[in-house]
């Protein structure tokens, strides 16, 4: 799920042509400061030093007055022998070296309980990994440390013990002369099949530029740092769309396996070192939505609530496409045979019927027989429009994800938020009163207010977030979405007990039965801690 696509060593349309612009940091220091204006052209900025160019990145270079600053990091230079060339002039331009960049918090919406960035703008989840050595959970991001809006793909890297308190590291995957760095997966090769060392971590990614090509990567210091496999690309193919490769372990065959986006397909492959891959079937047509392209698979073999059964699950995301409009997840519940997938069911199936739940991917190697999931919380219609600029996007609540089945017999994936962070929503039960609907307000002092509505005549959730403070930002963002309820055999259906999790710009609902879940952004104008029931 990019927006678009960079080619790294060329200028972008629009981008400011003039005379390049040498500038020398006066002095050493940590950091040098680049104003950012979102209002301004993109321009190209090349890093030089002893006369090689030795990086490269776009920003929007402030022409007047600074939205916010980025740091770009210095402390590694001797900076008597190190230059930026910017395609572009600015005023503020001037000595901007410092030893401490401050990302501390000046958004009133940045959320409490949510992963994102400590700055700049984020989408996918990526690489994302368990460790049982230390008990950490690896997050890596599609970043742009350089701006608040889609740009300079790189990994960003974070890691938590408990799925809800993260640490920021440097970042892990850095564009190079194959593109800039697209979505993808990790795992750790416990067996050394990859030659990179026992417990190697290796990352596989979409090397963005003209076309779009597989690498990979390994770290040997447990994630931290990663080392660009010399053989790179490991993967090409002659389509323009073909990107987000996940891993995962064939047990049975004692490979690994591969899934990616291949337009409006995915395609599997086999390798036995995760350096020479062969192809093995494809699958999507006939399948599924398919208004948009086809994006970040993954593939989960999930238990059957309930009994000792387990079905394989293609989570496959679709930009544009989704249920109203822009981004979304959909996913196919069948059989994998270690070459083939087979699906059930022909038709859509979505895994969440908010308007800002996309690029959904699993923690590889999640403990206790846990799948555990996590989402980039925003839509492609607007995400770049928000109203931050520190930082744009986080991810969703990690979730726990099964299979059950509903009152037709049908498969359905189940969804809980994960046991880490239960303890943080609030739960309600609506009721309706003489067969009419129930509704939920959340709200401020301000007027702004959200409404959920369960009619259980019709077994829909309604959400409406047209009056929740900023949404004029984006014609797309005001909407009241609607969710089928699908009921299980004896369920009873004439209320629905639910768990609400709101944070600073974010509301997500869950049933408190594990049925569904419904994820959507909200900018109030102060916080929403008004609950009201009618």
């Amino acid at each position: 799920m990019k927006k678009q696509l960079i080619l790294l060593f060329a200028l972008l349309p629009g981008m400011i042509m003039s005379a390049a612009t040498v500038i020398r940091p006066a002095k050493q220091a940590n950091y040098f400061l680049f104003p950012i204006q979102e209002s301004a052209p993109t321009v190209r900025v090349r890093v030089v030093y002893e006369n090689q160019e030795v990086d490269r990145f776009n920003i929007m270079l402030a022409l007047t007055d600074a939205d916010y600053t980025v740091p770009y990091d210095i402390s590694r230079y001797d900076v008597r022998h190190l230059q930026f060339v910017v395609d572009g002039e600015s005023k503020l331009l001037t000595d901007n070296t410092t030893d401490r960049f401050d990302d501390s918090n000046r958004e009133i919406w940045r959320p409490e309980f949510h992963h994102m960035p400590a700055y700049g703008w984020m989408n996918d989840p990526n690489g994302m990994y368990y460790d049982p050595a230390t008990g950490l959970w690896h997050l890596y991001f599609q970043l742009n440390p350089y701006g608040s809006k889609w740009e300079n793909m790189t990994w960003g890297h974070s890691t938590s013990k408990d799925l809800l308190h993260w640490e920021h590291h440097q970042n892990a995957i850095k564009p190079d002369g194959l593109g800039t760095i697209f979505s993808g997966s990790a795992v750790i090769d416990k067996d050394n099949t990859a030659g990179f060392g026992k417990n190697a971590v290796v990352a596989m990614y979409t090397s963005a530029s003209e076309n779009q090509t597989q690498s990979i990567a390994y770290s040997t210091d447990g994630g931290m740092t990663f080392t660009a496999y010399a053989g790179n690309p490991v993967l090409t193919a002659d389509i323009p769309d073909f990107r987000d490769p996940k891993i995962f372990r064939n047990e049975k065959t004692g490979e690994w396996n591969l899934v990616l986006a291949a337009g409006q397909e995915v395609r599997y492959y086999a390798s036995s070192n995760l350096k020479d891959w062969r192809y093995l079937s494809s699958f999507g047509k006939g399948y599924g939505a398919h208004g948009g392209v086809w994006e970040c698979p993954d593939m989960i073999e999930l238990p059957v609530r309930g009994t000792d059964k387990t079905k394989w699950v293609l989570l496959l995301n679709i930009n544009p496409g989704g249920p109203f409009g822009g981004s979304a997840t959909q996913y196919f519940v069948g059989d994998w045979d270690g070459k083939t997938f087979k699906s059930d069911h022909r038709t859509t199936r979505w895994m969440d019927y908010g308007k800002d739940h996309y690029a959904t991917v699993s923690f590889s190697g999640a403990p206790d027989g846990r799948h555990v999931v996590m989402a980039w919380m925003s839509n492609w219609q607007y995400a770049q429009s928000v109203p931050t600029t520190q930082y744009r996007s986080g991810n969703s609540l990690p979730r726990e994800i099964d299979l059950y089945e509903d009152a037709h017999g049908e498969l359905r994936m189940g969804v809980r938020p994960a046991r880490e962070v239960r303890q943080l929503g609030k739960r309600f039960v609506l009721k309706p009163k003489k067969g009419k609907t129930a509704n939920l307000e959340i709200s401020n002092t301000a007027g702004d207010v959200v409404v959920i509505t369960y009619d259980p005549q019709r077994q829909v959730l309604l959400f409406d977030r047209t009056a929740s403070g900023r949404v004029e930002f984006s014609e797309d963002f005001p909407c009241e979405v609607k969710m089928p309820v699908f009921a299980r055999k004896g369920d009873n259906m004439s209320q629905l007990t639910i768990d609400v999790f709101v944070d600073n710009s974010s509301i997500e609902i869950f049933d408190a039965d594990g049925r569904f879940a419904l994820t959507n952004l909200v900018f109030p104008n102060e916080p929403l801690t008004i609950y009201t029931q009618y």
